[in-house]
């Protein structure tokens, strides 16, 4: 294997290094949708529908994703001037805070509204740091790869987070195994959040040893230091990657939450099956998912990123609304949808953080994507949960399928406007767009045209 083109003498290793702790980071962020079921009538009673206490804890759910815009552009600024293991190492320690307080918090009928407010500032803390963490690693992941990986690494990152959905549903689907509905709803469900916060420790650990990309990439001694980028110079600079970043994920960033985070929840409400049921048609999913995402990948690297991003955009527009009415069907059907839309998924998921970091030159790179990245996952990706159990409360879920299908359609329109030839698809390093980046790479901290796509 080529060595990495920013200098990082153990691609492998810092592949490890961020799928590792990156697997750690979305297991804290996601369990929570997957012990809703357990703990909402605990922090939000109601006397009106059964939905409704489940409507609550989702909301609180989607509350995560609306300070992600901000940590988005706060640490990708803290990202891209002080290196990406300095963010990635500052977002580990803040979802371990916040699940550990998640699992000391008393319920409603102990301290009455101060639980449901200490619940949301939990979520609202887990919140800040996926915001920014996925742009953080996505670069750390992409700076690392070798020219001809770069498709494989970006993978990663999403076999990483899956994995983190596994453990997730696995270790819930373990608890409540072991200690039954009635414990669950009890006290059982604070041990995954518990359990989080422990292995949050572990995950700083392997980060402060990886190798930093961002100094290996930075300004050489001969030249200027580059000055410092501001909070809003990269959107100021890179109008229209900001936009095509915002697109890309609208499609991608909503499928994902369905199909790996809602789609059990979804199945349980609109088919009446178990929830414990539910659970394994998605971890045998994700088993399926984790395995073809790297073959995609791969696939990336050999015919570009452009072809895969049509093929993930034209079926998940297809087919989303036909494989959520397969849920009728029972188990066989919640497990065959269950796969085919993570098979779907994964031509998106893949490649997305190597197109991503193609846009943009490596001194705005984090803060470019973070903010349009967050903002997008904000409003397409944490609500999905909260729209999908609205329209089925309110009897109009056949609504939530095609509004899914939209979100896709609006990653198609983007993918069409991106530039490149059949091998680098994408913009190379946020060179196709801003001309003074072309002309003055010293002053933009950017690498040679093919060094970083």
């Amino acid at each position: 294997m080529a060595g990495s083109i920013t200098g990082v003498k153990r691609p492998v290793r810092q592949l490890f290094a961020g799928a590792v702790s990156h697997f750690v980071e979305f297991y804290d962020f996601i369990v929570y949708s997957y012990v809703a079921i357990y703990f909402a009538k605990e922090f939000f009673p109601s006397s009106g529908s059964e939905l409704a206490p489940l409507l609550d804890a989702f909301g609180v759910f989607a509350a995560g994703f609306l300070v992600r815009p901000i940590a988005g552009l706060v640490v990708g600024v803290f990202a891209d001037r002080y290196g990406r293991r300095a963010a990635m190492s500052l977002s580990v320690w803040m979802m371990g805070a916040a699940s550990l307080l998640i699992a000391l918090t008393p319920t409603y009928a102990q301290i009455g509204i101060g639980a449901p407010i200490m619940l949301v500032f939990a979520r609202i803390l887990q919140g800040f740091s996926a915001g920014g963490e996925y742009t953080s690693a996505a670069a750390f992941l992409v700076e690392s790869a070798p020219e001809n990986r770069r498709g494989l690494f970006s993978s990663f990152m999403f076999v990483s987070s899956s994995l983190g959905k596994l453990a997730a549903i696995g270790l819930v689907a373990a608890v409540a195994g072991i200690l039954g509905d009635e414990a669950m709803r009890s006290y059982g469900w604070r041990i995954p959040f518990a359990f989080g916060a422990v292995v949050a420790v572990v995950a700083w650990w392997i980060r402060h040893r990886s190798e930093e990309t961002l100094a290996s990439t930075a300004a050489s001694s001969t030249q200027e230091q580059p000055s410092k980028p501001g909070l809003l110079e990269a959107l100021r600079r890179h109008p229209v990657q900001c936009i095509q970043v915002f697109g890309l994920v609208t499609g991608i960033g909503g499928s994902v939450y369905l199909w790996s985070t809602y789609f059990p929840t979804y199945a349980a409400i609109s088919a009446h099956i178990r929830p414990s049921a539910t659970m394994i048609a998605g971890m045998i999913g994700l088993v399926v998912y984790t395995a073809v995402t790297p073959l995609v990948g791969l696939l990336a690297d050999r015919v570009g990123t452009r072809p895969v991003l049509y093929i993930f955009a034209i079926s998940t527009a297809i087919a989303t609304v036909p494989l959520l009415q397969l849920t009728s069907a029972g188990f066989g059907g919640v497990l065959a949808a269950q796969i085919i839309g993570l098979v779907l998924v994964s031509f998106g998921t893949s490649i997305m953080a190597a197109v991503l970091v193609q846009l943009f030159p490596q001194r705005f790179r984090v803060t470019g994507m973070g903010v349009p990245y967050s903002l997008s996952i904000a409003i397409f990706g944490g609500t999905v949960s909260t729209i999908g159990t609205a329209l089925a409360n309110a009897g109009a879920e056949i609504w939530f399928g095609w509004y899914m299908a939209g979100l896709s359609v609006i990653t198609l329109v983007t993918t069409l406007s991106l530039r490149g030839n059949r091998r680098r698809d994408v913009p190379e390093d946020g060179q196709a767009h801003v001309a003074d980046d072309r002309k003055a790479p010293a002053e933009t901290g950017n690498t040679r045209p093919s060094e970083v796509g």
